[in-house]
């Protein structure tokens, strides 16, 4: 289940007697087929309530909660915006109560605390570095953009290889950061204490960077990518011949993008990047993520099919109206041979469920980034590539499935003849390269470590054998 966590903020007046007994923190943990863990920040002024909440395990904080109220010993935190409710009983230092979201009640017993939980990331780099570590900033060729960086540079006045690392799907800043995780961040200070120049970047309309993304596809950032590579060509610090790019899953698309246009990149390492078309990356994606969540197999061969209708509604469809047609076809023509059981997973048993159903995966046809990346077919430009190539996948990756996309890596370079690659599966790691459990998105911030050291070695062991 993913946490829909945002409001608008706002409080309620409350009698005295009421607001003594609720400020403060008060932190849970509810199952959810996983355990997550919630803190509400309770605070009082001028006789009113208000409370954030924070999610530690989702790398989320200062989420404002839209009321609080309490009537006796009922309390109320209301998220109205995200369609979420909490309601407990408060005895002491206790609340017992039930967390209610999309038609769903979980219990969650809160308690409260002096000292609630805070996100432990272990990695995160922290100064002071031995590097030289520079915030810039530098411009596309027309001066349309401009790029908020960090570049960091080993000490010693000569000049190293540099890796530019491009981000995954999604706005993301300069360290990649997700649930508190900043794997760029370590990444960089990683291949740094190794002697690489490493440049990391905010994304187009992200942090310092300029920029609509709205209506901006992959080739879109590739042209960002490109713009870093200019500015990298520009710093006396850098090799001019050992120049490399390090994508992370669509980063890891973006990079052979890049690298297949231009004659001055030594290197590409793919961390996660997609090997198959989108279309089937998104379909093994979906049944993958069904599957950890308990469905049995038998739904999740059903809703494939259903799932590749859509997604070749949205692929050939010339008009969001020839687009919604084929949809309504396809979700009836499935219902009816599909099972009960499938159709009660899906959740489209009756006309405003299924309409919902339909409503959204046309927002997803309206989306330009969507629908360029789901039409994507990485297998072409691999073949182009002629430069040193490393494909690195976690075996237990979920998002870009690690036998399949490294087989379908391996095999395009074969044939485009590039003799100078390697493909490696990691083993007992997500798609962000953590140790993992289950390995599902949802448990990528309950883990303290931010990228194996597995993956950080297999890395620099390869840059020094290939590029140093």
């Amino acid at each position: 289940m993913r946490l829909q966590l945002a409001a608008a903020c706002m409080a309620l007046s409350l009698t005295a007697g009421a607001q003594s007994k609720l400020p403060g923190n008060w932190e849970g943990e509810m199952n959810v087929g996983q355990k997550v863990r919630l803190v509400f920040k309770v605070k009082e002024a001028d006789g009113k309530l208000s409370t954030t909440m924070d999610s530690p395990d989702q790398g989320v904080t200062g989420i404002p909660v839209a009321s609080t109220s309490m009537n006796a010993d009922s309390v109320l935190f209301d998220l109205s915006n995200a369609g979420i409710q909490y309601t407990g009983l408060l005895s002491g230092d206790e609340i017992q109560g039930v967390w209610k979201q999309a038609g769903r009640k979980f219990p969650l017993v809160m308690k409260r605390t002096d000292k609630p939980t805070e996100l432990v990331r272990p990695q995160t780099p922290k100064p002071p570095f031995d590097y030289i570590s520079e915030d810039v900033t530098f411009k596309n060729a027309d001066g349309s953009i401009s790029y908020g960086a960090t570049i960091t540079i080993p000490k010693g006045g000569k000049t190293y290889p540099a890796v530019l690392l491009v981000s995954g799907s999604g706005p993301q800043n300069r360290d990649e950061e997700l649930m508190g995780h900043k794997p760029f961040a370590v990444i960089a200070n990683y291949l740094t204490n190794k002697g690489y120049i490493v440049l990391r970047v905010d994304d187009r309309g992200v942090g310092q960077t300029t920029g609509d993304r709205k209506k901006a596809t992959s080739a879109d950032f590739a042209k960002d990518a490109n713009a870093a590579i200019d500015y990298l060509k520009t710093r006396k610090e850098v090799n001019h011949k050992k120049i490399g790019i390090m994508g992370h899953s669509e980063g890891g698309m973006i990079a052979p993008m890049v690298a297949t246009e231009r004659k001055d990149i030594d290197f590409v390492i793919l961390m996660a990047g997609p090997g198959v078309k989108v279309y089937e990356l998104m379909e093994d994606q979906s049944a993958a993520m069904m599957t950890v969540s308990g469905v049995s197999g038998q739904v999740v061969a059903e809703y494939r099919k259903l799932y590749r209708g859509i997604e070749q509604a949205i692929i050939s469809s010339k008009t969001g109206e020839e687009a919604q047609l084929k949809m309504i076809d396809v979700t009836g023509a499935w219902k009816s041979s599909a099972s009960k059981e499938a159709i009660d997973v899906v959740d489209i048993g009756d006309f405003e469920k299924e309409k919902k159903f339909i409503d959204d995966f046309m927002g997803l046809y309206h989306d330009a980034w969507f629908k360029y990346f789901l039409k994507y077919d990485p297998q072409p430009v691999l073949q182009k590539l002629t430069c040193k190539v490393l494909a690195l996948n976690g075996e237990k990756d979920m998002q870009v499935l690690a036998k399949q996309n490294l087989e379908g890596i391996k095999q395009s370079l074969t044939k485009g003849k590039n003799k100078n690659f390697e493909v490696k599966e990691l083993p007992g790691l997500n798609h962000l390269f953590q140790r993992c459990n289950t390995c599902s998105p949802q448990e990528y911030g309950t883990l303290k470590e931010t990228i194996s050291e597995n993956a950080l070695k297999a890395v620099s062991d390869w840059l020094d054998k290939k590029v140093k």
